[in-house]
């Protein structure tokens, strides 16, 4: 199995929503952090990349057919001339509304976590936000500079920028599938995310 799907989009734009968009369009299993955190084998395979092992993709991704969210989006660039064939999909929100929901989810469970090796820690915090993700303005600065880089980058024929409440239509357009007789998947909300989580009645 070879990727066919890329997201280059940051966490907490859409991505889970998109995952489960793309496994209805049979582009899945897509991987996803939540894959990470649920398999202890791609917690030791991606802890080592974010240490600096060479990668393996085909061993990475093994099983699945498209990719987003961290950390592979972090991984992009690469990934892009790995899987030539790979359309490509930016999750975009405004650059405020990104920041309201990362410091109210992925944020407070970075600052929950002891242990180093974690990627929120190795590989989010510290290679994604250069150890300045609590940083509202160096966060926002580095989340538009991903969105520019990958605008100009990805051919615009491979690329599509799928904004929060696009639904199925450009994405099936892009994509070149049939739109599904089904609502777009609504996943992954801040008081979800929380409640998975044990963070909202953290302050």
């Amino acid at each position: 199995m070879s990727i066919k799907v890329i997201g280059t989009g940051f966490g907490r734009t859409g991505t889970d929503s998109m995952r489960e968009a793309l496994t209805i369009l049979g582009l899945g299993p897509c991987h996803h952090m939540s894959e990470v955190i649920a398999n202890e084998e791609q917690k030791r395979l991606w802890r080592a990349l974010a240490k600096g092992a060479a990668p393996d993709w085909s061993e990475l991704f093994a099983g699945y057919a498209s990719c987003m969210d961290w950390p592979s989006a972090h991984y992009w660039r690469e990934l892009i001339e790995v899987y030539p064939d790979a359309q490509v999909i930016l999750t975009w929100r405004s650059a405020g509304s990104w920041w309201e929901s990362f410091e109210k989810t992925i944020l407070a469970g970075i600052s929950q976590l002891q242990d180093q090796e974690a990627l929120g820690i190795s590989l989010i915090a510290k290679q994604v936000f250069g150890g300045k993700a609590h940083d509202r303005a160096t966060a926002i600065a580095l989340y538009e500079a991903n969105v520019a880089a990958v605008m100009a980058t990805v051919p615009p024929q491979r690329l599509l920028v799928h904004k929060l409440g696009d639904g199925w239509e450009t994405l099936c357009a892009h994509l070149r599938v049939p739109v599904p007789d089904q609502p777009y998947p609504n996943r992954n909300d801040t008081r979800e995310f929380q409640a998975q989580f044990g963070l909202g009645r953290r302050r």
